[in-house]
């Protein structure tokens, strides 16, 4: 059972149409949040939450269509139009590009949200060297090199949030996908490493680590009944999780609020425990 992943489908802006409003946290407005992997499941709930904000939201995706329905949405509920690319993050200098074109055109980025991610089932047995790395470098690799292009902005302007998804897959050790679950520990490994780093230049960086959201792409895919009896029996709390759980913590650690809050994994998940 998963902890986050990308989803490819119009299920989710259906949910985002009924979303409750959000807390304000007002000094997000007209700030640069840049989220990856942003034009599906919890990444749409994402951008649509600091949208709510007045900030200034820009995010990439790998599919156009998903991503450009997300900003219709979004302009027409929230009144401001999210910036999107097409960028596939496993491409460093597509990233690179993408990200400086979005920092010229919308300022520095003040709060990064590493999102992007791909929870695909594997075993020890059935992955290769090849889809190691893919997946490495899909749920990993481009967590680093994005804080990389965005810091020296965020150092410039002051300060900065970093949010870096994990998965409570990684807490739990569930099996099915071994290959995310090690990138999703080394997120929190690679958050506190950062954290130590880019404190001294007022940079806060946490990780956000989602239990079992019920995107479209879950409930497609690996949300049958059996599954979800097992997942709320191991809960505390009993009630499925969804997108706007994970906005309203990325929104609270992105505010002021959490202003000395850093080098910490904030479990979003309902109270799990196996």
């Amino acid at each position: 059972m998963p902890g986050h992943a990308h989803d490819s489908s119009a299920g989710d802006l259906e949910a985002l149409e009924t979303v409750l409003p959000y807390p304000s946290y007002p000094e997000l407005r007209g700030q640069h949040v840049f989220v990856s992997g942003g034009g599906t499941g919890i990444g749409a709930y994402l951008v649509d939450a600091f949208a709510s904000q007045g900030a200034q939201v820009s995010f990439v995706s790998l599919a156009g269509d998903p991503g450009n329905l997300l900003c219709d949405s979004v302009v027409r509920r929230r009144g401001v139009r999210p910036r999107f690319e097409v960028c596939d993050l496993r491409d460093l200098a597509a990233l690179e590009v993408t990200l400086d074109s979005l920092i010229r055109e919308l300022g520095p980025v003040r709060v990064l949200i590493n999102n992007a991610a791909r929870d695909d089932r594997h075993t020890l047995a059935s992955m290769d060297a090849a889809a190691w790395d893919d997946s490495i470098n899909t749920n990993l690799r481009p967590y680093f090199f994005t804080a990389r292009l965005a810091v020296p902005g965020m150092q410039g302007a002051g300060g900065g949030s970093i949010i870096n998804l994990g998965s409570n897959s990684a807490n739990l050790g569930l099996e099915g996908y071994p290959a995310y679950v090690t990138a999703k520990a080394g997120i929190v490994g690679l958050t506190r490493a950062l954290a130590r780093e880019l404190g001294p230049a007022g940079i806060r960086v946490n990780t956000l680590v989602p239990g079992w959201v019920m995107t479209h792409r879950q409930r497609k895919l690996w949300a049958n009944p059996a599954a979800l009896a097992e997942c709320l029996a191991q809960q505390c709390l009993k009630k499925t999780l969804d997108g706007r759980d994970i906005a309203a913590a990325a929104l609270f650690l992105a505010s002021n609020s959490a202003a000395m809050i850093t080098s910490q994994s904030l479990v979003v998940d309902g109270g799990r425990a196996t």
